[in-house]
């Protein structure tokens, strides 16, 4: 991330390295110190950021994200115990575009040609973790005010230049250096990339595209959730995705808003009030009671402590062959277009996936949260669905309708695409 990085005024403080942009929102009173929780906070994500620089120094936005979810579920309840950390991050993508993780009441906002996007971590069930073309003006990240409000872009960028380390801000701008010098598009200067799956076929099934239904939406949704949906995928369900992202010219239909703070409000509640039967770790963590390990920092539990109600954290979360995460926090349906699916309807979750095969469904299978289980269920799709535990090599296809409970490490295949199963924050000893 070479270009420009503009902070504006605030009292957030903001980080610069590695490629990429973090905001962390100061909420004490006064200005930020350097013992303030949102600058231990910065400092800790700061280094993430490092780490998995070192691994890929061009497009490390994937493994920023994964890092990321799995520092909230570990650390940054010991930064800041019982007060959530707002933040965001800005990362460069594989694709040549930005990588965007949220969480919280920050917001990231994309200005191109012909309007501006925005991104709000606030309205997702738990975090947005979503890959974006690079627009043609400018991206930003800013800290939403008390009343939920996120500035405007200015018409002309200013003086100002964050070269690099820590800063404190209401947020940041980052500058496009115009369309010629703007990193290529996969989605409109290249062929489309396919990711592989990641596992390796031994018996290669036949593939029968889907059919489509006798009448079609007029108009797609897409539906911003914990977990949101690769560029790919976008292309895949609108031609014009990456035209619109980078000119703002014959724009696809939005999505429909009513529609979305339906999603995400019933992903929050359900993520927020599921009650059930557990440990709590020495940090007060909720746990699965039949775990040696804390579910959320992934300490030891004291196992001959009574059992107790409590509020169920995520059980987990599903990593795409590309690298896309997918946290669990409640019900969901995967396949190449289930936001209008009958289970989006009755409140699960959508979760799209790209697939170039013809073999995924539009509503293919359903992830289910059962007390402390992760289950999955293909909802009899033409194609089916395939499972392969940890150590194995063949795959197993899923009767349909009939529930599978997984374990860590377990692979899914849907179409063309592998899923594999993790805990959010694996045991630090191992098993």
């Amino acid at each position: 991330m070479d270009r420009q990085v503009e902070v504006v005024s605030g009292n957030h403080v903001v980080a610069r390295l590695a490629g990429a942009v973090v905001v962390v929102a100061h909420r004490g009173p006064g200005r930020p110190t350097q013992d303030s929780p949102a600058v231990v906070a910065l400092e800790s994500l700061a280094e993430l950021v490092r780490d998995a620089s070192e691994h890929d120094s061009s497009g490390h936005g994937a493994l920023v994200a994964r890092q990321a979810t799995r520092w909230l579920m570990k650390t940054a309840e010991q930064i800041s115990p019982g007060e959530p950390i707002d933040f965001g991050i800005l990362s460069p993508a594989e694709t040549g575009g930005v990588a965007i993780f949220l969480h919280g009441a920050v917001t990231a906002v994309l200005a191109s040609d012909g309007g501006v996007e925005r991104y709000r971590g606030s309205d997702a069930a738990f975090t947005i973790d979503r890959v974006a073309a690079t627009p043609a003006r400018a991206i930003a990240l800013f800290v939403d005010d008390a009343k939920g409000r996120v500035p405007d872009l200015p018409e002309e960028r200013g003086v100002g230049w964050l070269v690099e380390g820590i800063a404190q801000a209401g947020g940041a701008i980052v500058w496009s250096v115009g369309a010629r010098k703007r990193a290529p598009d996969a989605a409109t200067d290249a062929a489309p990339r396919v990711p592989p799956p990641t596992a390796r076929i031994d018996s290669e099934p036949v593939y029968r595209p889907e059919p489509e239904p006798e009448s079609r939406p007029a108009a797609r949704t897409a539906a911003a959730t914990a977990m949101l949906d690769s560029p790919q995928a976008q292309q895949a369900a609108d031609p014009h995705f990456a035209q619109t992202q980078l000119t703002g010219t014959n724009p696809a239909p939005r999505p429909d808003p009513d529609l979305q703070r339906r999603l995400e409000a019933t992903a929050k509640a359900t993520a927020l009030t599921v009650k059930v039967m557990g440990f709590k770790c020495a940090r007060a963590h909720p746990s699965d009671p039949r775990s040696a390990f804390c579910t959320v920092c992934g300490m030891p539990v004291d196992q001959t402590q009574a059992v107790i109600e409590v509020v169920r954290p995520p059980l987990g979360m599903l990593i795409l062959d590309d690298g896309m995460t997918f946290m669990l926090a409640a019900d969901a349906v995967l396949g190449r277009d289930p936001e209008n699916s009958e289970p989006a309807q009755r409140g699960l979750v959508p979760l799209r996936v790209d697939d170039t095969s013809g073999g995924m469904s539009r509503a293919h299978a359903e992830i289910m949260l059962v007390n402390w289980d992760v289950s999955v269920l293909d909802r009899g799709s033409t194609n089916g669905t395939r499972t392969r535990l940890p150590g194995y090599r063949d795959w197993v296809r899923l009767a349909p309708n009939q529930p599978m409970v997984l374990v860590p490490g377990t692979e899914i295949m849907i179409g063309n695409r592998v899923l594999r199963f993790e805990h959010a924050a694996p045991p630090p000893f191992g098993r």
